[in-house]
């Protein structure tokens, strides 16, 4: 059989739709790895699908997932539920997450019995080290970030208390030129809870070997954030060097062409990790 993928949704405890698709080995595969994307990405942007497949030919099935008020479907040209969008929160996405985990055990989505990895790029990556540091069950065999977060909330106290009092704040996407609204409850749990999005104390608590990926050129996460990571986890971070945010790929990545130094490292940095961790 040779690879592919197969999409599927699954309904988590809210009633929302996370929309997911998988890349399936051509042999039986040897780990599960479920992929996060970020702060108004989705499942197939950039070099997001590059990656899965990539490691999907390596031998590992790859679920990469929409999350639920990502705002997009299947129609990656346009966030066709902005009103999802603003409904956003990290609690909302540690639930997608655990949901997906969920969903494997049970067998609903393939991967049960396979030793289970979680990845996540940009805000993904905070939700995976969130989901990981508060959720003990199941056990990860890894988990990887790429140009990661380390903070759930950078906002002043200023832009903090301007968000409460008008029960919202917008952003562009520079993508669609759509305008967002992203509603207070995002602060709110934040601020009701805020050791559950402490980023850096939840990694001092993982037990699992980690990867730690950042690019040397990012200057939408400074790579300050991944040393901060780094020390937390007191595990090494890996510098791509003169490597973007998106790891020097286009969105949609071409098709049929050599992708970039700074990709070919993340796969084959990430294949390594998890052939090194699946008996862990």
């Amino acid at each position: 059989m040779a690879p592919h993928t197969t999409d599927w949704t699954l309904t988590n405890s809210q009633g929302l739709d996370i929309i997911g698709t998988t890349d399936h080995p051509d042999t039986d595969p040897t780990a599960c790895l479920v992929l996060l994307h970020g702060f108004k990405g989705y499942k197939d942007y950039g070099f997001i699908p590059v990656l899965a497949s990539a490691l999907s030919s390596a031998g590992i099935l790859v679920h990469r997932i929409n999350f639920s008020t990502s705002g997009m479907t299947n129609d990656v040209e346009t966030f066709a539920r902005p009103d999802l969008f603003a409904l956003d929160t990290w609690n909302r996405q540690v639930e997608d997450v655990r949901c997906t985990f969920g969903a494997i055990q049970s067998g609903e989505i393939e991967g049960h019995g396979l030793p289970l990895f979680l990845a996540g790029h940009s805000r993904g990556g905070g939700t995976a080290l969130l989901t990981a540091g508060r959720t003990p069950q199941p056990k990860l065999s890894g988990l990887i970030t790429i140009n990661s977060v380390d903070a759930c909330n950078r906002l002043t106290k200023e832009a903090q208390l301007d968000l409460i009092d008008a029960g919202s704040s917008i952003t562009e996407s520079a993508r669609t030129g759509q305008i967002l609204k992203i509603h207070s409850a995002w602060l709110q749990e934040q601020l009701d809870a805020p050791d559950a999005h402490d980023v850096l104390s939840l990694c001092t608590t993982l037990k699992c070997p980690t990867l730690i990926l950042h690019g040397s050129d990012d200057q939408a996460v400074d790579i300050e954030a991944g040393h901060n990571i780094s020390k937390a986890l007191r595990n090494n971070l890996h510098i791509i060097a003169r490597a973007n945010h998106v790891l020097n790929t286009a969105n949609p990545a071409p098709k049929g062409v050599n992708h970039s130094p700074q990709l070919r490292e993340v796969i084959e940095l990430i294949g390594s990790f998890v052939n090194a961790n699946q008996g862990k």
